[in-house]
């Protein structure tokens, strides 16, 4: 088991900065593999960024290449995100999301989720 908890959302100007937080609990973390999703009112849920187990590995959307960072701390039990140059479109909820196995950007084949935090961008 594997029980998630986001911080560091919150409403932000274009181009300015934020970073994410997600704190995990549960014996399995430092192997599993860890994802950042985001869901905009109205709109499924997407996939942002994807970091392996030992952080060698990540992988992120199109839409947030260059601007967005994903990293681990095994040692900390924690996931992060740093996203950069933000934009309105960026607005959405965040999820963080772990599972066993191989990586995947598909929402279905995550496990456990955390309650996601609001990130708003204003123009």
């Amino acid at each position: 088991q594997v029980q998630l908890v986001e911080s560091g959302g919150g409403l932000v100007q274009a181009g300015g900065s934020l970073r994410l937080s997600c704190a995990a609990s549960g014996r399995t973390f430092s192997s599993a593999y860890m994802a950042w999703f985001r869901q905009a009112p109205g709109k499924e849920r997407e996939f942002v960024a994807r970091i392996s187990w030992s952080g060698r590995s990540t992988y992120y959307a199109d839409s947030v290449k260059g601007r967005f960072t994903i990293s681990r701390d095994n040692t900390k039990n924690t996931v992060y995100l740093q996203m950069n140059s933000l934009k309105p479109e960026d607005t959405a909820v965040y999820y963080c999301a772990a599972k066993g196995g191989p990586g995947s950007s598909s929402f279905r084949e995550y496990d456990y989720w955390g309650q996601g935090t609001q990130v708003t961008v204003s123009s």
